[in-house]
């Protein structure tokens, strides 16, 4: 009768293998699952800010948030950002309402809300930013998201150190077992997402902007999951 011997090595998370999805090789064969992990320190931020406004019109709480990003826009821009890292296109115009008691909602005014999101290049330059905003009337932080600009180069890392997992994983388990590796009969690549750490999440802007940012860190993870075939 033909040997068979399936071992299957997931993570430290519990995830479903997409080899599940598929049928098994009817030959003796050993699955492994690869993860390898690169931290590293950012040298880029994308921040999410936001100016709301309340006016008695509809226009003029538009007018009002629309001067707010303009001087925002313009500080930015004689600092050296470049158009492309600001996006302002967002807003949102919705009317406010009070609720007398034993009586019909009664209009107030309008809120207008615009966001931005801006690519800072150079960390150092972070503060200087955020305290540019405050001043120019925005009044919400989002969230503050980092990331490296050599980020293609660590996700290699991650996936040379995914695939070096992958292979003493079944290197060790076939030695356990006694039996031999005979191939890479399938490989399948599952592709990983950065870990951006959201150092500030806020619905005012009350933090203290002046809080260094240089300790952050960023993870980039790959995995790859393998199908050997294992010697008769």
């Amino acid at each position: 009768m033909k040997k068979h011997l399936i071992a299957t090595l997931l993570g430290a998370a519990v995830t479903l293998s997409p080899f599940s999805a598929i049928a098994s090789p009817d030959f003796p064969h050993l699955q492994t699952v690869g993860v390898g992990e690169v931290v590293a320190t950012p040298d880029m931020a994308s921040i999410d800010v936001a100016v709301s406004i309340n006016r008695t019109s509809a226009q003029a709480a538009k007018k009002a948030s629309d001067n707010a990003i303009a001087a925002l826009v313009e500080r930015l821009q004689k600092m050296g950002v470049e158009d492309k890292d600001i996006d302002s296109a967002n807003l949102s115009l919705q009317p406010q309402y009070s609720y007398p008691k034993n009586s019909e909602p009664k209009l107030t005014g309008y809120r207008a809300t615009r966001s931005v999101t801006v690519t800072v290049k150079d960390l150092e330059n972070l503060n200087r930013v955020l305290d540019g905003a405050l001043a120019d009337g925005i009044n919400r932080v989002n969230g503050i998201a980092f990331s490296s600009s050599k980020e293609a180069e660590l996700k290699e890392k991650a996936r040379m150190a995914a695939i070096a997992d992958a292979q003493a994983k079944a290197k060790s388990l076939a030695k356990g077992f006694g039996e031999t590796l005979a191939g890479v009969w399938e490989i399948r690549y599952v592709d990983q997402s950065p870990i951006r750490p959201v150092m500030m999440r806020m619905a005012e802007a009350t933090a203290d902007v002046n809080a260094t940012y240089k300790d952050a860190e960023i993870t980039i993870r790959d995995r790859v999951d393998v199908v050997y075939a294992l010697g008769e």
